[in-house]
């Protein structure tokens, strides 16, 4: 691969992309736990399918998507460029330390849409880099007396950990910078040779000046400008927005032979040349957190479009930001929770509901009450789905469109329809989670209800029921491997939360029974309040008291008091 691509930018217009098919409401937002009404249709133009598959096999609709395209300010109608494919690059880690759920929602927000391009039937080559070569990692490295690039080789290990806790898939390809130091120095060189580019001591900055169209993805006037992020004001420069491609080597620094000598890339330059390498310069998709759009991404197309003038990207797509206290979360902020720090205590796909529950491109408050609320919530799906399974038991789990009841078909085909028309409605994963609750509320009556149990066709009902969420939940990333395993985890987390053992919980249990049959009903309302209080629900039926988690009775008051 390096002998084809070394000289790619120099013939830009017949370059072929690496494909890697065959490689292992913008403000809507909701509140946990959802609600069970049902939801109307966002979108007319989405048709549902008018009926279920035999034995639940994936959904099928149309394939139109509509987008919110950063460049143009509005949603589009996603088309691609090539039929049936596509191209999707998103900038990824610069990887010195443990990643925050702000990294997370940006890769649960495009792990998403990577999961709906191929449910819709496209072939997608995802593209998600790693930056280990950068002044942050450097100054990382320096502090841990370690080399900079295994410093950040140990992060990048950490960060696809942390994904696959998240059930985010791996993407078709993750280069890494100082993998790719051929490529950026053949792109250097081509936007020199354009003159876009000027050298200083042994730097090259690249000249905003003489690229009139910079700053229309992010609407700044030129004259607005200011140095970029990560970039220190330097008086050499020609224009203050000036940036660097390429820094001269200094002492202690890792290093690369150049044309113009020993260095290091700039930041941006490596995204430009690393799209391009795996997808060409024109493709679909390009995306990241709302903070990319200035500097990052406006630079980007400043460096692409200076080395080849038939540069396109179709769709800029960024997701809002994770706030604390109305605040951005970042490490340079320090006021920032590590997904390991979360998922220490929370379960990983709460977390990823968490992070869904509101619309990709509005900001999410970070809070205890909002994480409960999703553990809360993922509980009674899986919950129901698993009391569903033990209904069902080891039969036969295919069923017939024709056995099914009326009234069941058009409770799925509802819900499949609002599945189809949020999604593709730029990704309204809020609107998706709660059109689940009607489903699940079917399920839960044909189980527990005296009239449910009685009704005709109750098994085929059920089955078709879980197969449908269970497909929705497949392409949201939600599916875990087993609902048992998936609900002894989230409640050894609601333990851990509480700072009880399961044990604790059981002996409260037992004396509570022993205060009930005594008639000491004030004792006994007591020992539920003191659970309910630290997130541990009692449930009485007839067959006995068992327990769930629940949202803390303390958070709750917390957040309803004035």
């Amino acid at each position: 691969m390096a002998s084809s691509v070394l000289n790619l930018f120099k013939s830009c217009r017949h370059f072929t992309p690496i494909l890697f098919s065959s490689l292992p409401r913008s403000q809507f937002r909701i509140q946990f736990p959802l609600r069970t009404e049902k939801l109307t249709q966002s979108r007319r133009c989405f048709t549902a399918p008018s009926s279920i598959t035999n034995g639940g096999d994936s959904i099928s609709g149309e394939k139109e998507l509509w987008l919110h395209n950063t460049m143009s300010r509005k949603k589009e109608l996603f088309k691609p460029k090539v039929e049936g494919k596509v191209g999707m690059y998103v900038c990824g880690v610069t990887a010195y330390d443990f990643s925050h759920i702000g990294h997370a929602r940006v890769y649960v927000t495009f792990d998403v849409l990577f999961r709906y391009l191929k449910h819709l039937g496209y072939q997608v080559s995802y593209v998600r880099n790693f930056t280990d070569v950068d002044d942050k990692i450097i100054a990382r490295a320096n502090e841990l007396g370690e080399d900079p690039i295994s410093l950040s080789r140990r992060f990048c290990e950490e960060f696809n950990r942390d994904m696959e806790q998240l059930q985010c898939l791996d993407p078709s390809v993750q280069p890494r910078v100082s993998d790719h130091i051929p490529q950026i120095i053949d792109l250097i060189k081509q936007i020199l040779d354009n003159d876009y580019a000027y050298k200083v001591e042994g730097d090259i900055y690249f000249s905003v000046e003489k690229f009139p169209t910079y700053g229309k993805l992010s609407g700044r006037k030129l004259e607005d400008n200011r140095a970029g992020e990560r970039v220190a004001v330097d008086t050499r420069k020609k224009h203050p927005a000036d940036f660097a491609l390429w820094k001269a080597a200094k002492e202690g620094e890792p290093f690369w032979e150049s044309l113009w000598g020993r260095g290091r890339p700039g930041w941006h330059i490596e995204c430009s040349a690393m799209s391009a390498a795996y997808l060409g310069y024109s493709f679909d998709i390009h995306g990241g957190g709302m903070d990319l759009v200035f500097p990052h991404h406006e630079n980007e197309i400043a460096q692409s479009c200076a080395a080849c003038d038939s540069s396109n990207i179709s769709y800029w797509i960024h997701n809002g930001f994770v706030t604390v206290d109305s605040e951005k979360m970042s490490k340079s902020l320090g006021n920032f929770f590590t997904i390991r720090q979360v998922i220490d205590l929370y379960h990983p796909l709460a977390l990823r509901l968490f992070l869904m529950g509101t619309h990709y491109r509005s900001p999410i408050n970070y809070s205890d009450f909002l994480l409960e609320s999703a553990s809360e919530r993922i509980f009674y799906i899986y919950q129901t789905l698993h009391d569903c399974e033990s209904v069902l038991g080891e039969k036969d789990s295919t069923f017939d469109n024709g056995s099914v009841p009326l009234d069941t078909l058009t409770s799925i085909n509802t819900f499949r329809s609002e599945f189809i028309a949020s999604m593709s409605d730029d990704l309204l994963t809020p609107v998706t989670l709660a059109a689940m609750s009607e489903p699940l509320k079917i399920i839960n009556d044909l189980i527990h209800t005296r009239k449910g149990k009685k009704q005709a066709g109750r098994e085929e009902s059920l089955k078709a029921l879980e197969a449908t969420i269970r497909d929705v939940l497949t392409i949201l990333g939600l599916m875990p491997t087993s609902y048992s395993e998936v609900l002894e985890q989230l409640k050894e987390k609601a333990l851990k939360r509480a700072g009880l053992k399961e044990e604790d919980v059981l002996q409260r249990m037992r004396e509570r029974t022993d205060a009930r049959m005594n008639k000491e009903y004030e004792r006994s309302d007591a020992i539920r309040k003191d659970l309910a209080k630290v997130g541990i629900a009692l449930m009485d039926s007839p067959e006995g008291t068992t327990w769930r988690p629940a949202i803390p009775l303390a958070l709750q008051e917390l957040v309803t008091t004035p």
